[in-house]
């Protein structure tokens, strides 16, 4: 079993617009609901990939009630912990005419001292069975901005390989109880280190606690700093579409390979071709399975030993 946890989980509501005009008035052409937060959408991917996946975090109010009614008919299991707030929505405004999607993110509940205490209880009797786990997204008011950096230690505690996907300070936290991955994008990598050079951003990140880092390029594909080595992984084209939730399949392509042994440049051709696909989906969490295949084959991944 691969455990995501999301704190922050939400209801994720896509419009899809003609085209979008600043100060406009808009007719909504198509509405979409799903099941979302960072996490949630790993989760979805790893099960369409044939692995056992269970979610836990926050869920609370009429939207977390129509979020777990919404993950209950797919093949992931719901151990979220009930909160007395309300879960976000997240709402992606798709722009027919570009391609392009604007994003707006609700900030979450207020969660108690008692919640919190509760999530620890439920996530410690969860990685007695899992084979790996992902801590991902941002954190709901109410949680302290060490609360990664206590997942990890937990999970290292239990030996169970820990993957930290956040960002700011929850990250710069998270680092230094050691992960065995972290996967930050470009410009998250320059918020915590000051450089906007991915490969000597990576360094410090791993210099900071991070066993490895795979670091996300956008388009570009994605830089892994590892024990084993470094390398860089591309797509054999850039894709069009929706971006949201391409660095969540990422994430579920580098967790399902680990749990499968394999090497990493088959962890990050998996992972590129998940990404890319999933641009090609109509929502996060989902991926074009056609393109996924066809685009696994043609990922380029190149050792670059000049960075060791």
């Amino acid at each position: 079993m691969i455990l995501t946890v999301t704190l922050n989980t939400a209801l994720d509501v896509t419009y899809t617009v003609d085209a979008l005009v600043p100060h406009g008035s808009h007719r909504v052409r198509g509405v979409a609901e799903r099941p979302g937060g960072k996490g949630v959408n790993v989760a979805r991917v790893l099960a369409a990939l044939g692995h056992e996946a269970v979610v836990t975090g926050f869920a609370g109010g009429p939207t977390g009630e129509a979020l777990r009614r919404l993950l209950a008919p797919l093949p992931v299991r719901d151990a979220l912990v009930p909160v007395e707030g309300t879960t976000r929505r997240t709402v992606a405004v798709v722009d027919s005419a570009s391609g392009d999607t604007t994003q707006f993110n609700e900030p979450g509940p207020q969660v108690s001292a008692g919640e919190w205490a509760a999530l620890l209880n439920a996530y410690e009797e969860l990685l007695a069975g899992a084979e790996a786990v992902a801590l991902c997204g941002s954190l709901p008011p109410g949680i302290h901005v060490g609360a990664y950096a206590d997942l990890v230690r937990r999970a290292r505690a239990a030996g169970v390989p820990v993957l930290l996907d956040t960002s700011g300070e929850p990250l710069r936290r998270g680092l230094a109880a050691r992960p065995d991955l972290v996967k930050p994008n470009a410009d998250e990598l320059a918020a915590l280190t000051g450089s906007r050079e991915p490969l000597r951003a990576a360094r410090d990140a791993r210099r900071r606690g991070a066993r490895a880092v795979v670091a996300s390029l956008g388009p570009h594909g994605l830089l892994a700093l590892t024990p084993e080595g470094t390398w860089r992984a591309a797509p054999p084209q850039a894709v069009r579409g929706n971006p949201t939730g391409a660095g969540d399949s990422a994430v579920a392509g580098l967790l399902s390979a680990l749990v499968e042994g394999l090497p990493w440049p088959d962890r990050l051709a998996r992972a590129v071709a998940l990404s890319a696909a999933t641009v090609l989906a109509p929502a996060a969490g989902e991926f074009d399975r056609a393109a996924y295949r066809e685009l696994l084959e043609r990922v380029t991944v190149a050792e670059d030993t000049a960075a060791a």
